[in-house]
């Protein structure tokens, strides 16, 4: 049985990160700062899902404060 979920979560997770990088494709029109928001958001929320074990307030958490983080970084300043 534990194999099953194993298999099933890894399903998952490979359709989420495809999703993910295809909504991503669609970002060309946006700005860098509105990439880098959205980036954020992704990385964060998927940090927040892997760190509180999938709970959902950590999700949305880590999505938030990856998404704010994002918008602070400036992809012009070198």
């Amino acid at each position: 049985m534990t194999n099953l979920w194993t298999r099933r979560l890894n399903h998952l997770g490979l359709a989420a990160a495809v999703l993910t990088l295809s909504g991503l494709g669609a970002c060309g029109s946006m700005s860098g700062r509105d990439q880098n928001t959205a980036t954020g958001a992704v990385i964060g929320g998927a940090a927040g899902a892997i760190l509180t074990g999938g709970s959902t307030a950590g999700t949305v958490g880590g999505a938030v404060v990856g998404g704010v983080i994002g918008n602070k970084v400036d992809p012009n300043k070198k």
